[in-house]
């Protein structure tokens, strides 16, 4: 068996002072553009798509009642927060694991990574699922209304299905990803998103399953979306030698790849629950239907536009991690500092257009004048906190491609419950400030995150991450007992 590259030489001769020379031209900025766009183009696309799924639920049961309306918003925020978000983030390792072994031409490892990961998300998924089961008597212990709280807990154990597929559907997702295969996840994305209406109508009013029908859609559209990633994973000679098949090494190292998949969890739902958290806050505010309402409307306003950047951060965790894979530190160094361009031009033009419609964007929610008139008034902070919250996203791509989710874990700990919240309740109930309070609250985190990212990325040693990245590859490619 031929022995694996020393750790001082590059994986494929990309260390040589020429492609150093030539990574700083214009000439190699343009071409990193034009990469970082077609990779971050599908995928903003693919991941507005898979959001509109629950959207789409969500509005067939508003037409239901009142009751129905209520209790499946409930259950559309219990499960994201201890389902959903905690799935996404623990495949999210697989940027970092899938990316380099990609970069490193270790294909065949690129297809065991998933089935780790997939193994590792289905034995997530049946723990979430047991506790879901029980969430009606857990709303209850919460203060909820006792109808409101049956009714969520009917709904959540409908969506159980839903769990169950979107773990398989994210794992497809990041293995294509990684391998610059975009487009086949917003082509899949769109189709499901599209057949999503039909089944909606034919569950919740053809079939006289009323808002069960609407949570067991949510369950087909990511089966279906699941579904299609793998028959073109299986079919696909893009794909040959990145999947050759279940292997018995999915089961091996599961503590190891946990090592990563837990930090990316908490990367990202330290971040998804602080938001959630802000919803529970503005409850306790004077006139809390009002305050709730205009929050409401600003995450759901802030969510749609955070696709984009979402986009942009897969798109670089797939350059960074595939350029440290390769042994190309000065490339992943330009990714870097590309994207984060690309970020803020992206922050600034939304962030503009978030200002000019301030005085309409309301009525797209509500024809309440107060709310219009409210929701006017929190745009600007909005448009502000974007711009912080785009830079940060772009960063926390660069984080996942270099491995550093243990890092990110502990910033957004630091931003959002050390800074973020305390403010948030300072200005909200000290400086009687509201709901416009708890938003800027969240704004100071914004800003602690992203300077914090930004200071950890400006000061990486990318040489050092090369040979790191190089590590972890060839680790995990030698046989278990060699590298114990």
């Amino acid at each position: 068996m031929a022995a694996p590259p020393s750790m001082e030489e590059p994986l494929l001769g990309g260390g040589n002072g020429e492609e150093k020379k030539g990574g700083s031209s214009r000439l190699a900025v343009v071409a990193e553009v034009r990469k970082q766009l077609y990779l971050a183009g599908p995928l903003i696309a693919g991941w507005l798509l898979q959001n509109v799924v629950q959207m789409i639920s969500v509005m067939f049961v508003g037409h239901l009642g009142e009751l129905e309306l209520s209790s499946a918003s409930i259950a559309t925020s219990f499960a994201g927060v201890t389902g959903f978000s905690l799935l996404a983030g623990m495949a999210s390792s697989l940027d970092t694991l899938c990316g380099q072994a990609f970069g490193a031409k270790q294909h065949r490892l690129v297809g065991v990574y998933k089935q780790r990961a997939m193994v590792v998300l289905g034995l997530a998924s049946v723990c979430v699922a047991a506790v879901w089961a029980y969430t009606g008597e857990l709303l209850l212990l919460f203060g909820q209304d006792p109808e409101i709280a049956a009714a969520a807990g009917s709904y959540i154990r409908w969506m159980i299905p839903a769990l169950l597929a979107y773990g398989p559907l994210q794992c497809h997702v990041r293995f294509l990803q990684t391998q610059n295969a975009v487009m086949p996840v917003m082509l899949s994305s769109g189709a499901a998103a599209a057949c999503h209406l039909p089944v909606c109508w034919l569950l919740v009013y053809g079939a006289g399953l009323g808002s069960k029908g609407a949570a067991l859609a949510n369950a087909v559209a990511y089966l279906a979306n699941a579904a299609a990633l793998a028959a073109y994973v299986r079919l696909s000679p893009a794909c040959r030698s990145t999947w050759t098949g279940f292997s018995s090494e999915a089961f091996h190292d599961l503590v190891g790849f946990m090592r990563l998949a837990v930090p990316s969890a908490l990367m990202v739902c330290l971040e998804w629950w602080s938001f959630e958290l802000l919803v529970l806050l503005s409850g306790l505010l004077p006139n809390p239907k009002l305050e709730a309402s205009v929050l409401s409307i600003c995450l759901n306003s802030g969510s749609l536009a955070f696709m984009i950047p979402f986009g942009l951060g897969s798109a670089i965790s797939t350059r960074v991690s595939n350029e440290l894979g390769a042994g190309r530190p000065e490339a992943a160094r330009l990714a870097s500092r590309v994207v984060m361009v690309l970020g803020l031009g992206v922050g600034v033009a939304i962030g503009l257009a978030m200002i000019l419609v301030r005085h309409l964007w309301g009525y797209a929610y509500s024809n309440e004048e107060e709310v219009v008139q409210y929701v006017a008034k929190m745009m600007p902070i909005l448009a502000v906190s974007f711009l912080f919250d785009d830079l940060q996203c772009v960063l926390s791509g660069v984080a996942r491609g270099c491995g550093w989710q243990k890092v990110g874990a502990i910033v957004n700990l630091g931003a959002y419950y050390l800074v973020g919240i305390p403010a948030a309740l300072c200005f909200a109930f000290v400086y009687h400030l509201g709901g416009m309070g708890l938003w800027l609250g969240i704004m100071c985190a914004l800003i602690v995150q992203m300077l914090l990212l930004l200071a950890i990325t400006v000061c990486t040693n990318w040489e050092k991450e090369a040979l790191k990245a190089k590590e972890r590859v060839f680790s995990s490619s030698l046989p278990a007992d060699m590298t114990t």
